[in-house]
């Protein structure tokens, strides 16, 4: 429980040549957000000092070898390497990717064993950070390797929850992928996150077609018919609040996704062209059905602006105060139902 203290937020820094380091040194210069969390950055201190220096910031930060150095009020900095990295911002290396990684193995590590309560992580080229001990598509799939339960990307804003049913994998490989157990599964972690992460009481959940205008009876595809719509019978046989499968075009262009909690979409591109075109900037991404909290901005590395002070915090901020928040509201949830946290793995 953390009734007692204050939430500690690890971070990791992400491509060490994009905007990740940016984003922390400009959030943290605002000193009333000490008072709502404190922050564990996971890097080296050379890094740090670099961008403090090349960005112009000149508050303190407090380096550390491990958690019994953390500092309420600080921004703390655990040392992960010590090694000299050459820094070009906008320039993605196999070193950034290297050091972007063990970062993040840092703060999961860390995640795990409680020295801190919530991870943000800041944006990875899925490119360079490819190697023998990073073999995934992304965040999402590290972390469920890593953290017990079993994952369901959210991108969420104040407007709309879009969770993903297939995520990273090519857009002619989806249809294969869909199946049954899956689909169910996804909309089942949507459903209980819902509940324990945000308190909604009687979840609403849309689901989203895979075909063009959902298959027009068979003639541009039978998944919608055959596989998406008896599915969704069965969840409103159960009593759930389950509708669907909803035409992506019209279901945007509409605004439909204003009269529910949640949105599941069939793949990556599908519902996140949508989610951006009425969240970019604010959006957040969040990985539901995880025993432990991790989120993040909805943005890339944006390598064109590192290292000119141009970036926007808008979306780290917006990561920051919701993990704190949905951490506070599986507190709430499981004092409340009396059990612990609903995990698969």
């Amino acid at each position: 429980m953390i009734e007692n203290r204050i939430i500690r937020v690890g971070i990791s820094v992400g491509d060490l040549n994009g905007v990740g380091i940016e984003l922390i040194l400009k959030t943290f210069e605002d000193k009333r957000i000490y008072e709502l969390c404190t922050p564990v950055v996971y890097a080296s201190e050379k890094v740090m000092s670099f961008y403090k220096k090349q960005l112009k910031f000149n508050y303190p930060l407090n380096f550390i070898s491990d958690a019994k150095g953390i500092q309420r009020g600080k921004l703390n900095v655990v040392k992960v390497w010590d090694d000299v990295v050459d820094l070009n911002p906008g320039t993605p290396t196999q070193v950034s990717g290297q050091k972007a990684f063990e970062s993040l193995s840092a703060a999961t590590d860390a995640l795990n064993n409680a020295d801190v309560d919530v991870l943000l992580t800041c944006p990875i080229s899925k490119e360079n950070i490819q190697s023998d001990t990073f073999s995934f598509p992304g965040h999402t799939e590290y972390l469920e390797s890593k953290i017990q339960g079993e994952s369901l990307m959210i991108l969420m804003s104040h407007s709309i929850k879009m969770g993903l049913v297939t995520g990273h994998i090519p857009v002619a490989q989806v249809s294969e992928a869909l199946n049954k157990d899956l689909i169910c599964k996804k909309i089942d972690i949507m459903y209980e996150s819902l509940l324990q992460d945000f308190g909604v009481t009687k979840p609403r959940i849309a689901v989203l077609g895979l075909n063009p205008h959902c298959g027009d009876h068979g003639v541009i595809g039978k998944e919608d018919d055959e596989l998406i719509r008896p599915i969704v019978a069965e969840y409103q046989e159960k009593g759930q609040i389950v509708y669907g499968p909803y035409a992506a075009d019209g279901f945007f262009g509409n605004q439909s996704y204003l009269k529910f909690d949640a949105v599941i979409s069939m793949f990556h591109d599908q519902g996140l062209v949508g989610f951006k075109a009425v969240s970019f900037g604010e959006g957040v991404n969040f990985t539901a059905g995880l025993s432990k909290v991790r989120v993040s901005p909805d943005h890339g590395t944006a390598f064109d602006l590192a290292g000119e002070g141009k970036s926007s915090v808008s979306s780290f901020k917006e990561a920051l105060y919701q993990g704190v928040a949905i951490l506070k509201k599986r507190e709430e949830y499981k004092k409340l139902s009396g059990n612990k946290l609903k995990t698969k793995k």
